[in-house]
């Protein structure tokens, strides 16, 4: 394939998977606005958040199943016209329960473009190429979470609550139709090796070793990142160092971790990358647990050590996932969804587990962090050893 025909191609797969994480970050700024715009009260307002993050677990084993039987490039355009109807849903609800119901909606619809893309990658690229791309692929997906809700903040006082979704509508619809101009360059799936869905994945040892492995360590970085605020708007107030600065130096730095490991794993391997990265993420959270367990309340202290997470992510991260789709043998579809939900689900009870703990410090997100970063390294390490058999 041409370099400028991949290069779009790697520019769309990703402009569509941006599109699906912005339809929690863009929206975020808003949250506090809805009752009284939409009636009901701040938990409903919640909901709006949470009924898009189960949408899309939905919608992930849907086009994880539905991208192993039928033209992945259809789906993909499929999925975001029908983003871009749902996110019209959403800009036109006149009470809170009707955007809750269009949100579960909307969460389901935009999920095709994170089951497809690193299958789609894979296939893109060769092997060293691919491990580069996706460390490029994560990390400017990355700033997502950093920027669209800055935008979103900007928007509001503008067009109201409304104006982010008719956004997602406008940009759902302009990458639907570079996607049917481009459908030529995408590369066609891969039918799996070995037939028998989800439960074929899950009783494949080697898949899941590497892709739980890649999913605990990347919760155990946002079990810390989501306790970050309430932690710098109390035991960690009034330093110089603030939330968005962590925010800043982690993402930049796993930028830079990411970006550079097509070369080291062409430099010492996969499995030397995969054994380093998990043990400077389960470092990190180790001495964040011990920090917290000596009463320590630097942000300093805290952000150094939280950066030995990014750096641990973005070494194992890229390398981890595209050995997960390997493993999963030709199952990209599936395996993609597999992974995804498998983090989101890490995340969510971890968050969830440390919640009621918060106002103590930073000691039950350090721990709760550890736990996930142990077992990462656990996989990891069992991962190897079965490579090396």
């Amino acid at each position: 394939m041409h370099a400028a025909s991949t290069t779009t191609v790697f520019g769309l797969l990703l402009a569509a998977t941006i599109l699906g994480i912005a339809g929690t970050d863009l929206i975020l700024p808003a949250i506090p606005t809805l009752p009284a715009a939409l009636g009901g009260g701040p938990e409903q307002a919640q909901l709006v958040l949470a009924a898009f993050t189960a949408g899309a677990a939905l919608g992930l084993l849907g086009f994880g199943e539905l991208g192993a039987r039928f033209d992945q490039r259809y789906l993909l355009g499929a999925s975001l016209l029908s983003y871009a109807a749902t996110s019209a849903l959403c800009a036109n609800s006149d009470s809170l329960e009707m955007l809750i119901a269009a949100r579960l909606a909307q969460g389901a619809s935009g999920a095709a473009a994170a089951v497809f893309a690193p299958g789609m990658l894979r296939r893109l690229y060769r092997d060293e190429q691919a491990v580069r791309a996706m460390g490029l692929f994560g990390s400017i997906e990355a700033l997502t979470p950093a920027f669209a809700p800055v935008l979103g903040a900007a928007l509001l006082p503008l067009v109201g609550w409304r104006g982010s979704f008719w956004l997602l509508v406008g940009g759902a619809v302009l990458l639907a139709i570079l996607l049917a101009r481009q459908h030529r360059h995408f590369p066609p799936a891969t039918r799996p090796a070995q037939p028998g869905g989800y439960a074929a994945l899950l009783r494949n040892g080697a898949f899941l070793e590497l892709a739980l492995g890649y999913a605990f360590t990347l919760a155990a970085l946002l079990v810390v990142v989501f306790a970050a605020p309430a932690l710098f708007a109390g035991v960690l107030a009034g330093q110089s160092i603030g939330f968005v600065t962590l925010q800043i130096v982690g993402i930049s730095l796993f930028i830079a971790t990411a970006n550079a490991s097509g070369f080291l794993v062409r430099r010492f391997g996969r499995d030397a990358l995969l054994s380093l990265g998990t043990a400077l993420a389960m470092l990190g959270t180790l001495l964040l647990a011990a920090y917290a367990m000596a009463g320590g309340t630097s942000a300093l202290m805290v952000t150094l050590m939280f950066l030995l997470l990014n750096a641990g992510l973005g070494l194992r991260g890229p390398v981890g996932f595209h050995a997960a789709m390997v493993a999963a043998n030709g199952d990209d579809a599936r395996a993609s969804a597999i992974v995804v939900i498998a983090m989101l689900g890490a995340t969510s009870l971890g968050t969830a587990l440390v919640a009621p703990f918060i106002e103590r410090g930073l000691l039950a997100p350090a721990v709760g962090a550890l736990v996930l970063a142990v077992l990462a390294l656990w996989l990891t390490v069992r991962s190897v050893r079965r490579s090396g058999a």
